[in-house]
């Protein structure tokens, strides 16, 4: 196991991250552990009255702010919101900076979610970790690196898939204590509550995050919670780190 303790949330746009999987993030770096936020996207889209370039500039900053409330740094690969692609440029952006950061853990989007960037980020994400040390794809000023990040799946939005059917969660982590910095990280994204209000019906931003968090702390009968699924398909490592990292705190269900 690498001793490098460093671990990055990949998603498709600012705050994504915050919704899914800041509770264990923060965890994570009461224990030492260095985080990075990025993103494939600034959210270009996510706005009714700025334009593009204005929001992306928002929103970036949004994200950094959020970001260094656990010391953390944010990254943009600066694809196009609603756009991105599972492309050779995209993934030589995603493999760049997973070899520049050398993370140990990568959580991701779901695979399966209500929003084709979600989707596309996962699976850049995968394929991202599963070529970090493959030596014939070159990625300049950032060279390749061994064994594959372990690799986790965030909980989709509302915690289902696009059929309606609830994603079961194979690994829970209890953030009951660290519920106020998550809040706190997602409220540094202030542009998006106005945009999800207009175009999603959402009136709330955080009573909608908390509504998640909840319902996964029902299941491990605890207030609040963060449901995760392993990437344990061949050459990916097998153990559970989060549960050696977290112990008591992990459920695995």
């Amino acid at each position: 196991m690498r001793s490098d303790k460093v671990v990055l949330s990949l998603g498709a746009h600012p705050d994504d991250a915050e919704f899914f999987c800041t509770g264990t993030l923060t965890l994570l770096h009461k224990k030492g552990w260095q985080v990075h936020i990025a993103t494939m996207t600034p959210g270009d889209c996510g706005t009714v009255q700025c334009s593009r370039e204005e929001i992306s500039r928002i929103r970036r900053a949004e994200a950094a702010k959020a970001a260094a409330i656990l010391d953390g740094n944010y990254h943009c690969l600066e694809r196009d919101d609603i756009f991105i692609m599972y492309d050779r440029p995209t993934l030589l952006k995603a493999i760049g900076l997973l070899r520049k950061l050398r993370p140990t853990i990568v959580f991701t989007t779901s695979p399966s979610d209500y929003m084709v960037d979600h989707e596309m980020a996962s699976r850049l994400a995968q394929t991202a970790c599963f070529a970090c040390g493959v030596v014939n794809i070159e990625t300049a000023g950032a060279q390749p690196f061994e064994p594959i990040p372990y690799l986790y799946y965030m909980d989709p939005v509302e915690g289902k898939d696009n059929f309606g059917a609830k994603v079961r969660a194979g690994t829970i982590v209890d953030i009951t204590d660290v519920m106020e910095i998550k809040e706190r990280m997602l409220c540094c994204h202030e542009s998006q509550r106005n945009w999800l209000l207009k175009h999603h019906g959402i009136d709330d931003y955080v009573i909608s995050m908390k509504k998640l968090a909840e319902h996964r702390g029902r299941q491990i009968n605890s207030r609040f919670a963060e449901g995760f699924r392993q990437h344990l398909g061949h050459a990916y490592l097998q153990d559970n780190i989060l549960k050696a990292e977290l112990g008591e705190l992990v459920h695995i269900v």
